[in-house]
C-alpha cells in the first residue's frame, strides 16, 4: 500500500512500495512555476533525500502537462512590491534536483517548455509520451533561460543545436528530443503496464525501468577481490595503440580526448598516415556535432605520437593490442610486447572473441594480460567490456577499470569464454531473425517490430552496415561454441554471391545512398526465396502465420535464454552487468531496464513455456537452457543468480568455458573475414574493419 503526502499546496508526494517517490505538481492550466511551487519542490525533494525509504524520485506534472514554464505573473507580483527577499531560488531547485544522491526522473506528457524544461534536465534521466513539446522560448520575452537551461542543453544537444532552441525559441518534439539525446526515452502509448496512477501509466514504469538501469551502473563498479581489498589504482599517463583501422583509431580518440598519451603504431608511414586521418575524422566529427571545441581538437591531436616501431614501448604504462583476430599474430605481438615493455606495463587485447590464454600462451607474465574490449565506434560506444583470465590480477583489472572511467567509459568485469559476456549473449538476436525469415516472416517486418521494441536498428540493417564478412565469421566462430544451437543461414552467402555486402558497397538487404535514410530493397526477395528453399525449416512448405507480439518473442527470448547460460556459468558476476552491457553495448533500449530487467518484467514461466513449445517445433535452437527452466519451474527471478560454487571460494578466478578447439575457433574468424591484417607486410589494409558488435 503506497504512502502518500498531500498538503493544501499544489504538490504531492506519494511513496510506494518499491521505494520511489512520485512527486506531482499541479498549476492549471499548464502546470507553471510559482514561486510557491518552486519552494515546495525543493521541500519535497529534500524530504525523499532524508526519507530511507525512497530509492528514487519521479518528477510529473498533474492533468497530462509537465510544465509550461516559469509563472510570468510572478514577475508582475514583483515589480508591484519591488520585495523579492523572501522570493525561493529557482536555480536553486534545479540544483537540488541535479546534486541529489538518488536518482530523478523526469516523466514528461504534454510539454516541457522554459523553466519546464530547466526542471526537466535537471534530472537524471527524462522519458516523454509521442508529440511533447520541448523547447526554451524566454528570449521572445526578451529573457534569459535563468534555471540553469543555457547551460544544462548544449551538454544534451551540443552547442549548434542548443544555440539554435534557444535563438529561434522554437519547440522541438519528443522525437527528435530523443534523436538529439534530450530524451532517453519516448513511451508508446500501446505499452500496458500494472501502475494506475499516473494519467499515462507506462510513464512509471519506464521511470522505473531507467532508476534501475541508474543504479545498476553504480552496482557494478564494485568488483569482489578487486575493489574491495585496499589496493589504488597507478596512474596511466601514456598508452600504446598497436593498429589504426577502425577500433584502433576509435580506441586512440577515446584516450586523446581524455588527455591520455598515445602512441599509435602501424607497420608503415602509409597506414600510419591512414590511422591518425581516421583519428582526425573521429575528432572533426565530434566537434562538428558540438561535442568538442577546437580547442579541445588541437590539445588532443598535440598528444598523439605515430610510430614505427616499439622504441617507444618501454614509457608506456598500457598497451592495447586492436588487430585482426589472427591467433599467430596477437602471440607474436605479446610475445614482443614482452620483452620491449617496462615489467608493470599492462598488456591488453581487443580481441572480441579469442580466448586470452591462447593470446597470452608464449609469454611468462600471463598476470598482466587483460582483455580491453571496446564496441564499435570505440570513441562512441560507452561500454568496455573487461576479459579476465585465471591468471589476470586484481591491480590490473582495477588500473583497467580506472582507464576506463576517465576514458568516459563504463567498464564491465566479464570472464574469458568464446565471445565474452555480450556477443556471445546476443548471438541469437540475428540467428532468430533469419530463422522467422526462413519460416516465411517478411525480413522488413522483422527490422520494424524491434525498432518498434525500442533497438534502433533492426537485425538486418544492423547486418548490412557491420559488414557480411563480419557475419559470416563471428557465425563460424559461434558455431564451433554452440553446436547444434546454430540455424546455419544460406542467406547471407547467397547476397554475397549477388554481389551485395551491405552498406560498405551500397546495397543489401537495404539500399544506401549518400543523403539519404536506407530504403528497404525489393530486387533481394528472390534471393530470400531460394535461401528459403535451400533452408527448407518451413512445416509443410508454407509461410507461418505469427503476430507482431511473437516475431519479437522470437528473436528476444533466444536472447535471454543465452543470458541464463552466460549466468549460470558465471561469465558475468551479477546481473545487473548484463543489463548494463546491452543498454550500453547493443542498443538494448534504456526504458525497458536491460535484458534481465525487461525479462523478469516478462516473466521466466512465460519465456520458458514459449522456447520449449518452439524448439519442439523448430529445434535446438529455442531449447530452454537449465536455468531459465529451473526459475519457471521455481517462480524465481531471472536476476537472483547464484555464483558457480568455485567463483565463490575463489572470485579472482575466472569461469572456463568448455568450449574446444578455441584455436580452430579463431582461425575460422580470420578466414571467413576474408581480411587480413596490414601488420602482416605485402597484405591489404582493412584489418579492424570488422566492427566489435
Amino acid at each position: 500500500m503506497a504512502k502518500k503526502n498531500m498538503s493544501s499546496s499544489s504538490v504531492s508526494m506519494e511513496v510506494g512500495s518499491d521505494g520511489v517517490a512520485v512527486i506531482k505538481f499541479t498549476n492549471p492550466p499548464v502546470n507553471a512555476l510559482s514561486y510557491k511551487i518552486i519552494e515546495e519542490l525543493k521541500e519535497r525533494y529534500v524530504e525523499a533525500m532524508n526519507r530511507n525509504d525512497v530509492k528514487a524520485v519521479v518528477l510529473t506534472g498533474e492533468g497530462g502537462k509537465f510544465c509550461g514554464g516559469f509563472d510570468i505573473n510572478a514577475f508582475a507580483k514583483e515589480k508591484k512590491t519591488e520585495d523579492d527577499s523572501d522570493k525561493p531560488d529557482e536555480q536553486s531547485l534545479v540544483n537540488t534536483v541535479e546534486e541529489a544522491k538518488k536518482p530523478s526522473v523526469a516523466a514528461i506528457e504534454g510539454l516541457a517548455l522554459g523553466g519546464g524544461l530547466e526542471l526537466a534536465m535537471g534530472c537524471h534521466a527524462r522519458i516523454a509520451t509521442p508529440r511533447v513539446q520541448l523547447g526554451l522560448p524566454e528570449l521572445t520575452l526578451g529573457i534569459i533561460p535563468g534555471m540553469g537551461g543555457t547551460q544544462r542543453l548544449p551538454r544534451l544537444v551540443g552547442t549548434s543545436k542548443a544555440i539554435e532552441m534557444m535563438l529561434t525559441s522554437k519547440a522541438i518534439m519528443s522525437e527528435e528530443g530523443k534523436k538529439l539525446g534530450l530524451i532517453d526515452a519516448v513511451v508508446s502509448k500501446e505499452e500496458l503496464l500494472k501502475e494506475k496512477e499516473l494519467t499515462n501509466p507506462n510513464v512509471l514504469y519506464t521511470s522505473k525501468s531507467l532508476v534501475h538501469f541508474f543504479f545498476a551502473q553504480r552496482a557494478i563498479s564494485k568488483v569482489s577481490n578487486v575493489t574491495d581489498v585496499g589496493l589504488k589504482p597507478r596512474q596511466i599517463k601514456k598508452v600504446a595503440v598497436i593498429g589504426g583501422g577502425l577500433m584502433g583509431s576509435g580506441i586512440a580518440t577515446a584516450l586523446i580526448l581524455s588527455n591520455i598519451f598515445v602512441v599509435l603504431k602501424e607497420i608503415n608511414t602509409e597506414y600510419l598516415q591512414k590511422g591518425i586521418k581516421a583519428i582526425e575524422a573521429n575528432l572533426r566529427g565530434l566537434l562538428a556535432r558540438g561535442k568538442i571545441t577546437e580547442d579541445m581538437v588541437m590539445n588532443a591531436l598535440s598528444i598523439l605520437t605515430g610510430v614505427l616501431d616499439y622504441s617507444e614501448f618501454k614509457h608506456v604504462d598500457l598497451v592495447i593490442e586492436a588487430v585482426i583476430e589472427s591467433v599467430p599474430l596477437k602471440q607474436s605481438i605479446f610475445h614482443e610486447l614482452e620483452k620491449v615493455c617496462s615489467q608493470n606495463c599492462i598488456l591488453a587485447t581487443n580481441t572480441s572473441t579469442i580466448d586470452l590464454n591462447i593470446i597470452g600462451e608464449k609469454t611468462t607474465s600471463q598476470d598482466r594480460i587483460v582483455g580491453a574490449h571496446f564496441f564499435s565506434p570505440a570513441h562512441v560506444m560507452p561500454l568496455l567490456e573487461i576479459v579476465r583470465t585465471d591468471k589476470t590480477s586484481a591491480q590490473v583489472i582495477l588500473d583497467l577499470m580506472t582507464v576506463g572511467k576517465a576514458i568516459k567509459k563504463v567498464p564491465v568485469i566479464v570472464e574469458n569464454c568464446t565471445g565474452f559476456a555480450v556477443n556471445r549473449t546476443f548471438f541469437p538476436y540475428g540467428q532468430g531473425a533469419h530463422i522467422l525469415v526462413h519460416l516465411g516472416v517478411d525480413l522488413f517486418r522483422i527490422d520494424r517490430l524491434i525498432r518498434e521494441f525500442g533497438i534502433p536498428i533492426g537485425p538486418f540493417q544492423l547486418q548490412d552496415v557491420a559488414g557480411y564478412g563480419i557475419g559470416i565469421a563471428a557465425g563460424k566462430v559461434l558455431a564451433s561454441a554452440v553446436g547444434d544451437r546454430m540455424f546455419k543461414s544460406p542467406l547471407t552467402e547467397l547476397l554475397m554471391k549477388d554481389g551485395r555486402n551491405g552498406k560498405l558497397n551500397g546495397k543489401g538487404y537495404y539500399t544506401y545512398e549518400k543523403g539519404s535514410r536506407p530504403k528497404p530493397d525489393p530486387t533481394v526477395l528472390p534471393i530470400i526465396e531460394k535461401s528459403r528453399k535451400l533452408a527448407n525449416i518451413m512445416p509443410g512448405g508454407k509461410p507461418v502465420s505469427l503476430s507482431d507480439q511473437e516475431i519479437v518473442e522470437m528473436i528476444m527470448f533466444p536472447v535471454v535464454n543465452e543470458a541464463c547460460r552466460v549466468m549460470e556459468e558465471g561469465i558475468v558476476l551479477r546481473a545487473l552487468d548484463l543489463d548494463v552491457a546491452s543498454i550500453l553495448g547493443m542498443n538494448f533500449p534504456s526504458y525497458r531496464g536491460g535484458l534481465i530487467f525487461w525479462a523478469d518484467s516478462v516473466g521466466a514461466t512465460h519465456i520458458y513455456s514459449s522456447l520449449k513449445k518452439w524448439s519442439e517445433a523448430y529445434g535446438n535452437f529455442f531449447r530452454p537452457s537449465k536455468f531459465l527452466e529451473e526459475r519457471a519451474r521455481k517462480g524465481i527471478p531471472l536476476h537472483r543468480v547464484s555464483r558457480p560454487q568455485h567463483l565463490k571460494l575463489s572470485p579472482s578466478r575466472v569461469y572456463k568455458c568448455n568450449y574446444s578447439n578455441n584455436l580452430q575457433i579463431a582461425s575460422n574468424f580470420k578466414g571467413a573475414a576474408g581480411q587480413e591484417c596490414h601488420h602482416k607486410v605485402g597484405k591489404d589494409k582493412n584489418k579492424e574493419d570488422l566492427p566489435a558488435v
